[in-house]
């Protein structure tokens, strides 16, 4: 489990096709205390080391995972935002994640108002009832919080802030329209729309 706050910026050094794409990641962790085992969200995307090296540690990535994360993601010199997972008594700073992505969503715009920036994000019909004025929403693995919601023929565009603290200290610093982003909605929104469904 993680809490969508961000801990480093990784890149991709390497890909290599196997019977799934192996991963290797440039890291400003400590990778002696980084277990063979491990899970690392990777924008959202929860993965396990399977190896590991001074400044750096790999990953394997299923056809299935790439299948159901954003366009470009599994590439060299692709960044990420990074997360390790939770431990018993660490700060719960953003919201409960469990690096699962539910869609990809398509950044529409992006525009600077004040000292933050204001992107607008389309997601799909399947997820759009999910998504709150203020509730938590997970954006390639980052925490934040939902200002509006539009629903629209093709499911929804909401909004977001992103501080200038975040832009520093995620990739958010280099979004633009047309960019796809790995979402995942707020586990509680997800456990009571199944419970209604059951009941109904």
């Amino acid at each position: 489990m993680f809490t969508g706050i961000i801990t480093d910026i990784g890149t991709v050094k390497a890909v290599e096709q196997r019977g799934d794409l192996r991963l290797t990641i440039a890291t400003g962790y400590d990778t002696t205390g980084l277990a063979i085992g491990a899970s690392v969200a990777c924008s959202g995307v929860c993965l396990t080391v399977v190896a590991k090296a001074p400044g750096e540690f790999s990953v394997d990535v299923s056809g299935e995972t790439q299948s159901r994360t954003a366009r470009g993601q599994w590439t060299v010199g692709r960044r990420y935002n990074l997360e390790r997972a939770l431990k018993v008594g660490d700060e719960l700073g953003g919201h409960i994640v469990t690096g699962h992505v539910d869609a990809v969503g398509q950044v529409l715009s992006v525009e600077p108002v004040g000292d933050s920036t204001r992107i607008a994000i389309q997601v799909p019909r399947d997820i759009a009832p999910f998504v709150a004025p203020k509730g938590s929403i997970c954006l390639d693995g980052v925490s934040l919080t939902v200002n509006t919601v539009a629903d629209n023929a093709d499911g929804a565009a909401f909004t977001i802030n992103v501080i200038p603290h975040t832009a520093e200290w995620t990739t958010f610093d280099a979004v633009q329209p047309g960019d796809d982003l790995n979402i995942e909605i707020d586990v509680l929104a997800r456990y009571l729309a199944r419970m209604k469904q059951a009941l109904a």
